[in-house]
Order: C-alpha cells, then sequence, then structure tokens
C-alpha cells in the first residue's frame, strides 16, 4: 500500500525530542486504575514477588506498541482501519463489537479510580463523583478538539502527577529493601494466588485500546513521513519512535514498580492488616504516615482516572471509526459510553467488583488485538521498510500467545 500523504517532516531532522507525543498518550493506560489495584494488592499479599511480571509485561508492552506506532506510520491507517480495509465485512464487525466491550470495561475502571479519588479528596459520594468525572472527560476530549499537542502535554502532565504522586508515597511510607527489589527481578511464583495476581498484572498492562489508539495516532503525528522520501526515513523513524516509546513506556513501567513496591511497604508497616485494598490504603497512609502522603495518594488516583477516562474517549472513536467506518460527534458518543458506568456507580455496585469485572473484560480482548498486530506488520509489502524482522515477528508472537494464556486464564481463575 502507497500512501498519498505528503511528508510532514524531513527525514534528516536530527531533532527527534519533539517527536515524542502519541507514545505518552498511550502510556496513560498503562498507569490507569486497574494497574494501581493489581499493583497494590501484589506488593501487600507479596512484597516483591512479582516486580519481575511487572518488568516482563512492560517490555512486551514496549514491543507492542512500538509496533502498533509503525503500523500507523508505515501505512498512514491505524489498526482498525487497517481490519476494515482488508478482512471481511463481517469479520470487521464482529471485532469491532469485541473492541466496544473493552473500550466500555476500560470506561467502567477509569470511572471507578477517579470517583474513589474524588471520594478521598473531598469526601464526595459515589453518585456526584461519578457525574463530576463524566465532566472532566468530557473537558478532556474539548481540549483534544481544540489541538492535539495541548492534549498531548496535558497528558504528559498527568502521567508525571501520578508517577510522582506515587513515587513520595514509597518514600514516605519507608519499609522499603533495596535486595528485595532485586530479588524480586528473579522469575519465581508462590502457590496459586500469587499466579493470579501475575496473570491480573499481565492483564492490566498490555492493553488492547491502546495498540488501537498508538497506531491512530502515529499516523497523524510528526512521525508521518511519506514512503516516497527516501532510503534513510525507515532508520530515522524507528528511531524516533524508540525514543517516543522508550520514554514514555519506561517511565510508566517504573510508576508500576513503585505501586508495587508501595503495596510492600504498606503491608510491612501494618504488620499484613491492610491487604491491598484502595480505600483502606489512603486511610493507612494517613493514619500512619500523614496527610500529606495521603492527598498525594488521593492526588495520583484521580489523574489516573481522569487522564485515562479521557484517553478511553479517544481510542473509542477510532474504533467505531476504524473498524465501521461511521464517525459519531465525540460529545455523542462519549456521553452514550459514559452510561454503563455512571449506571453502574449510582446503583451502588461495590467498586472492587466493578474493577474486576473491568479487568476480566478487557483481558479477553487482547490476544485479539495482539495478533492482529502481528499479523500486519509481517506484510512487508503493507509496512516497507518498517515491516518486522523474522526474529521481532517469532518475539512478538511468542509474546502475544504468553500474554494471551495469562488473559484467558485470568477469568477463569477469577470466576472460580
Amino acid at each position: 500500500m502507497t500512501s498519498t500523504l505528503e511528508p510532514v517532516v524531513k527525514p534528516t531532522d536530527p531533532s527527534l525530542r519533539r517527536w515524542v507525543g502519541p507514545a505518552v498518550v498511550a502510556a496513560v493506560a498503562y498507569v490507569d486504575p486497574g494497574n494501581v489495584a493489581t499493583n497494590l494488592t501484589a506488593g501487600a499479599t507479596s512484597g516483591y514477588l512479582l516486580v519481575w511480571v511487572v518488568v516482563a509485561a512492560s517490555l512486551v508492552a514496549l514491543l507492542v506498541q512500538f509496533q502498533a506506532a509503525k503500523l500507523g506510520v508505515a501505512t498512514g491507517l491505524s489498526l482498525p482501519e487497517l481490519c476494515r480495509e482488508r478482512l471481511p465485512r463481517w469479520a470487521s464487525r464482529l471485532l469491532w463489537a469485541q473492541a466496544e466491550l473493552v473500550v466500555l470495561a476500560t470506561d467502567l475502571a477509569e470511572f471507578v479510580g477517579a470517583a474513589i479519588g474524588l471520594r478521598l479528596l473531598f469526601g464526595m459520594p459515589v453518585a456526584p463523583a461519578a457525574l463530576v468525572t463524566a465532566a472532566a472527560s468530557m473537558l478532556l476530549l474539548e481540549l483534544r478538539r481544540r489541538g492535539r499537542r495541548r492534549f498531548e502535554i496535558l497528558t504528559a502532565a498527568a502521567l508525571l502527577l501520578i508517577g510522582a504522586g506515587v513515587l513520595y508515597d514509597v518514600f514516605a511510607v519507608g519499609h522499603q529493601s533495596a535486595a528485595g527489589l532485586a530479588g524480586g527481578l528473579a522469575p519465581r511464583l508462590d502457590g496459586v494466588d500469587s499466579a493470579l495476581l501475575a496473570m491480573g498484572i499481565v492483564g492490566a498492562t498490555v492493553m488492547p485500546h491502546a495498540i488501537y489508539l498508538h497506531s491512530a495516532l502515529a499516523r497523524r503525528s510528526e512521525f508521518r513521513v511519506a514512503h516516497a522520501v527516501g532510503g534513510r526515513t525507515p532508520g530515522l523513524v524507528r528511531r524516533a519512535l524508540r525514543l517516543d516509546c522508550g520514554v514514555a513506556l519506561g517511565g510508566a513501567a517504573l510508576v508500576n514498580v513503585a505501586m508495587i513496591a508501595l503495596g510492600a511497604g504498606l503491608g510491612a508497616l501494618t504488620a499484613g492488616e491492610w491487604t491491598g485494598d484502595i480505600l483502606a490504603a489512603h486511610g493507612e497512609i494517613a493514619d500512619r504516615v500523614g496527610g500529606a502522603a495521603a492527598l498525594a495518594f488521593a492526588v495520583a488516583l484521580l489523574a489516573s482516572g481522569v487522564s485515562s477516562s479521557g484517553i478511553g474517549t479517544l481510542a473509542g472513536d477510532f474504533v467505531m471509526q476504524g473498524f465501521l467506518g461511521r464517525r459519531v460527534p465525540s460529545r455523542v458518543r462519549r456521553m452514550v459510553t459514559m452510561l454503563p458506568a455512571i449506571a453502574a456507580l449510582l446503583a451502588g455496585a461495590p467498586l472492587t467488583g466493578l474493577l474486576v469485572l473491568s479487568q476480566i473484560v478487557i483481558s479477553l480482548g487482547v490476544p485479539v488485538a495482539l495478533f492482529l498486530l502481528v499479523f500486519f506488520c509481517r506484510d512487508r509489502a503493507l509496512m516497507g521498510g518498517l515491516v518486522n524482522a523474522a526474529a521481532t515477528t517469532r518475539i512478538a508472537a511468542s509474546a502475544g500467545f504468553v500474554v494471551a494464556a495469562a488473559g484467558l486464564s485470568l477469568p477463569v481463575l477469577l470466576l472460580l
């Protein structure tokens, strides 16, 4: 496939820093409330045992998002758009249905996280907290309409805020062990509970909607360079994408490791009395460490919920437009997709139960997005100079099978 788009950057431009952006937006999906809940529980119940799972899952995420960005750059199309063009109509519609379920489940987790953050900060009941979260996500959507770069900057600020809040609490809570953290890098499990947590971490880390979103953002960004520019273009694009993905997803990986360390420290501080509940975590931090640390925790959780909610909205737009070739006004679509999450919160559904349910649904969408991505990125006629090397395809496919197995096993184990 040959793109008709004109180059928007010079292929010899040495300044790659200004190209950082799409991966930062996608990286917010990797520090959403589902990650917070899973990592804190892992730290509280298993200490540093599962640090290696976070690192391994983050490396897979880096590989996956790098491929998603390459796909958008090489083809000028998002992953959903490629599916619509290259697959039978019935298959594209079926893929759209499962992707919409993933986006709705993602919205559910993000609304729960933001609602908990508002409750912790202001004592706000869940019902009004849900409405405030809805309003905040609409504001983020409006900001995106007014300029892509502003949206990316705000998203980067949210990512930094989440990281700063978590890291501050890690040091404030204390009870950390450098030796224990290093030991957590050795792959091992300790019984069924730790295996379940490991699969939950993998399922919460590799996010299907982030794959769809990143492929769409990269095709529109400064990365987009027409194939006809010359032989130097693939090398330049690869360097730029590595910088973008490395900075953003490396930062997200650090935050996720810090979440496990926070869970481990708080578990040690409470002598095992706290076992991972988010609401209880805030109370324990306030009582045992102080108001500043509790405030940092609540702000980080609120930033996680609100920012990732905006990302979910944007991903939903690209999913519908790509798979179906139809575009619904963003405000209308957002109001519709928010309704299940708002209704669940207004009905008083248990917050932890909603987070678990959302992770089950999301885990079912992981293998679909991964294998579609590997299938297209191995096609030289489609990808040109950005095609995956044979070794990359084998590694990505193997990682896809492992992540898919973990994702498909998670709902089974959770429902046993």
